[in-house]
């Protein structure tokens, strides 16, 4: 069984697994945005915690401020990532309270320092 087309160019995985709610070989549709960042924690069975940082411009003062956020992501049992990896997430529907991102690929592995 080889991996589906999920319409974004991505590195596809090497792994096969049987998830349901895996983009490649099961049924999610990703749609919607896609964020880079780095995996600050992998204690949950199929879920990781993504800290990405980004810019906001404050007009009052005519600069930026850096600021960060976390999203929750499902990660598919067809990935390997590790805490300090930097991965690509994309939107897909809601599948619990908190996740509505799915892990797509790693885009560079890392430690956690």
């Amino acid at each position: 069984m080889s991996a589906r087309n999920i319409g974004i160019d991505v590195n596809y995985p090497s792994k096969v697994c049987n998830d349901t709610k895996c983009p490649y070989h099961g049924a999610l549709r990703i749609r919607g945005k896609l964020f880079t960042g780095t995996v600050i924690s992998r204690k949950a069975k199929k879920m990781v915690v993504i800290e990405r940082h980004y810019q906001h411009y404050v007009p009052k003062y005519k600069r930026y401020e850096r600021r960060r956020s976390k999203l929750h992501a499902y990660l598919p049992e067809c990935i390997d990532v590790n805490e300090g990896d930097e991965v690509t997430i994309g939107e897909c529907r809601p599948l619990s309270k908190t996740i509505s991102f799915c892990v797509l690929e790693v885009v560079k592995h890392g430690r956690k320092e």
